[in-house]
């Protein structure tokens, strides 16, 4: 994360595929809220209109917001 700070001109696309990649690096079990939120609280703070600082605050709201459950316990029993 600390590069993509520093890369001048970086886009919210490519600000994605970092975070995309970085996401699925997490070792199982791994609390991602409170990773993004410690890597927002460590480089975000200096950066707030940052394209990262953007794309790891939609991720800290998407983790918040719980979602349907997908295959066959997400569907309606009669």
């Amino acid at each position: 994360m600390f590069d993509a700070y520093h890369i001048d001109g970086i886009t919210p696309s490519e600000c994605r595929s970092i975070f995309l990649d970085w996401a699925l690096s997490l070792p199982a079990g791994q609390d991602s809220t409170s990773a993004i939120q410690a890597i927002l609280d460590q480089y975000g703070s200096d950066a707030p209109d940052h394209p990262m600082s953007e794309v790891l605050s939609q991720g800290l709201k998407t983790m918040a917001k719980p979602t349907r459950r997908g295959g066959w316990r997400g569907r309606k029993r009669d």
